[in-house]
């Protein structure tokens, strides 16, 4: 194995290392903790090393350069120079604060009862089935729901709404085809269009809002007086949908499968309900939906043990970091009642998911009447994951619940 961690390249990753990267990361962070692969970027598995990089204002999100370089002209690199999560200050400030009005008390109080209903309703209809794909049948339903509540998206679009995501998140792997990065690009100019549309009708009829939409102080939101540009609204509103749909389908399904394969978490969870806060943030531990960050170092960084130049482009594991024993007891045990938990699943910093408390009741929510609504649940076949490096989550998880 010490031969293959100092020959491994994080560019040159392969569908075993997808499917289950937890004991390369394991050994990474044992023998090559700051791991440098051939192009010359850093993979950090430690807490401590991720920790200090999300912290630091030094480490700069914008990806301008690279993406040029990866993607070329075209939609996809639009998207990525354009939103929020790969920008700086003092642009990222001002979007930042412009988005935030779509997560304020006010907004996040008024979106808790329609999540209730929407699972309350799916769960009504699953009760009928005894057997499904958990993934499309459940775990998918709820962030199109919230999202197209968010961004006021008609019915008649909300099927193509994961494809979009996994087609523009899937851009985001170290490696991507030629087929993936034209998906990619394919997908930002399709919604990109739709959004274009909705945002044109609301910006004439601002009073059609409804419940737990944002759409509107996206649109008419200033700060210091400045407003979202017609490109940034339509780019953000992308940006939206990704940070809200594949991850919450993934905390989900990841959550669930987690249970599936730890029983006695899953009775345990079952009996004493009260858990369930404390068991979302081991499931966003063990599992995390997003797995790797980036960052670019605006100056040298001094780590654990070494120091990385000024210029030095770094990966961030945060799968690595969450399962990092100097931080974790017994990391690789599943404890729904584990507290303190300082995973990194949301990121830290000024770039922390602005919608980290949405994705929270959202998953408590799904998670905790899911497991009380059917005792009797458990696999029903294979499960597969989604073949992706940078996002982990199942594209498919057969259950009963009968």
């Amino acid at each position: 194995m010490a031969a293959s961690i100092r020959d491994f390249d994080l560019n040159g990753i392969g569908r075993e290392f997808i499917d289950n990267p937890f004991p390369v990361l394991r050994a990474l962070r044992e023998q090559s903790p700051v791991h440098r692969n051939p192009d010359g970027s850093v993979y950090l598995t430690r807490h401590a090393d991720c920790l200090k990089v999300y912290q630091s204002r030094a480490m700069l999100s914008d990806k301008t350069e690279e993406f040029g370089k990866k993607f070329g002209p075209g939609p996809l690199l639009t998207h990525h120079t354009t939103s929020l999560i790969f920008n700086d200050p003092p642009y990222h400030t001002v979007v930042r604060k412009l988005l935030a009005g779509a997560f304020t008390p006010r907004k996040l109080a008024e979106m808790e009862p329609l999540i209730d209903g929407i699972v309350d309703r799916m769960l009504d209809d699953l009760e009928d089935l005894g057997s499904f794909d958990l993934i499309p049948a459940f775990a998918m339903v709820l962030p199109t729901e919230i999202i197209s509540f968010m961004l006021g998206i008609p019915e008649d679009y909300r099927a193509k709404l994961r494809g979009f995501s996994l087609a523009i998140l899937g851009a985001l792997d170290p490696v991507i085809s030629p087929e993936r990065l034209q998906a990619g690009n394919d997908a930002v100019a399709e919604f990109g269009a739709i959004l274009a549309e909705l945002i044109a009708h609301r910006r004439a009829n601002p009073e059609g809002a409804g419940q737990g939409e944002v759409l509107d102080s996206l649109i008419f939101g200033e700060v210091d007086g400045r407003r979202l540009t017609e490109e940034e609204l339509v780019q953000n509103c992308v940006f939206l949908l990704n940070a809200g749909h594949e991850t919450t389908t993934s905390l989900v399904g990841n959550s669930i499968g987690i249970l599936l394969d730890n029983p006695d978490q899953l009775r345990l969870l079952q009996r004493e309900p009260e858990h369930i806060g404390t068991a979302v943030e081991e499931f966003l531990r063990v599992q995390s939906p997003l797995q790797i960050g980036n960052r670019l170092a605006g100056e040298e960084i001094e780590l654990t043990d070494c120091v990385l130049p000024k210029g030095t482009y770094i990966h961030t594991s945060i799968a690595g970091a969450n399962r990092d024993p100097a931080v974790f007891d017994d990391p690789e045990a599943v404890d729904i009642t584990r507290n303190p938990n300082r995973h990194l699943a949301f990121a830290t910093g000024i770039h922390v998911c602005l919608g980290a408390t949405l994705a929270r009741i959202e998953g408590r929510i799904a998670i905790g009447k899911f497991v009380e609504r059917f005792p009797k649940l458990r696999a029903d076949g294979p499960a597969e994951i989604m073949g992706l490096a940078r996002f982990r989550g199942y594209s498919s998880l057969p259950v009963s619940v009968a």
